[in-house]
């Protein structure tokens, strides 16, 4: 089970929302979808959605389209901005619509997460607060128990503990059933310690789409102490992404093996030196320099 997004594009009339994007969305997985507001974020989740289908392009689940797809909108939830429900009508009226919809819908799970929650069932939820209501379509979304979540900037308006206890149970699904979730959201910091992987958009293009993992592997701060600055050529050894002079201390970022940089930093005879990870936010500033607007609105909101 994978969907595979290859080369989609959707316009609205001469603005281009989505601009050829390809990626993979697999089992068993978080993928943060990053941008600031405009980007075209939700409109690719609608795309996922099968709400919208692709001016050009195509997006398959097990080798087939998604659009008209109802073998895969009984396998897939999305939970949008902001939640849809019936009017008039309470959770435990949506749960039995729900039921009927979604063949996996577990009544159990349902009562369990509602009672986990604090949530009464048989409150109008027009009457709920917004973070109410988001904690209702995440009961409907998680009892549904689906193979694809598509959820879009979906912790706004939750308390910190129902926040947590929200992520604690969408991770546990990830990884006991194999769900796939793409989340999107404009929180660098919200996504970092949730998702597996991250992309980023930016004008209705993806920049970057990389495993965290190999992305926090990559890159790395060397800080250098000398009695004597080096020769230029001892930073031809690195792959330097930016160095900076402060006196005799010297910074840099670097990209690439870091199999043996302690050796090859040795044999400068540093004073001292130390080797540090950089944060997601320095990582993707110096991955995506040129596109450096995009990337303070996404680390700043």
């Amino acid at each position: 089970m994978m969907i595979e997004i290859r080369q989609a594009s959707k316009s609205f009339g001469t603005y281009k929302a989505v601009n050829k994007v390809t990626l993979d969305i697999k089992p068993g997985s978080i993928h943060g979808l990053l941008g600031s507001n405009g980007a075209g974020k939700t409109t690719l989740l609608k795309l996922l959605a099968a709400i919208y289908n692709t001016d050009s392009g195509v997006i398959h689940y097990n080798g087939k389209s998604i659009f008209e797809n109802l073998n895969y909108k009984s396998e897939m939830i999305f939970i949008a901005d902001i939640p849809y429900f019936f009017k008039n009508v309470n959770l435990k009226e949506m749960a039995t619509f729900y039921k009927e919809t979604f063949p996996s819908f577990s009544m159990k799970r349902f009562n369990q997460l509602t009672e986990l929650l604090n949530i009464n069932p048989l409150v109008r939820i027009t009457k709920l607060s917004k973070g109410m209501k988001r904690q209702c379509a995440f009961i409907l979304a998680i009892s549904a128990r689906p193979k694809i979540m598509l959820l879009d900037e979906p912790f706004d308006g939750l308390d910190p503990i129902v926040r947590h206890t929200i992520k604690n149970i969408l991770i546990q699904d990830v990884s006991n059933y194999q769900t796939a979730l793409f989340v999107s959201s404009h929180n660098l910091r919200e996504m970092e310690d949730f998702c597996d992987s991250i992309s980023i958009m930016h004008k209705g293009e993806v920049l970057l789409a990389r495993e965290l993992d190999d992305l926090k592997s990559d890159v790395c701060k060397l800080q250098m102490a000398f009695k004597e600055l080096p020769l230029e050529t001892f930073y031809k050894n690195f792959n330097i992404l930016e160095k900076n002079e402060k006196g005799r201390v010297v910074t840099c970022i670097v990209r690439g093996n870091f199999d043996n940089i302690e050796q090859t930093i040795t044999a400068a005879h540093p004073l001292m030196y130390d080797i540090l990870p950089l944060s997601l936010e320095e990582i993707f500033t110096y991955e995506l320099g040129g596109y450096g607007y995009a990337i303070e609105n996404i680390i700043v909101e």
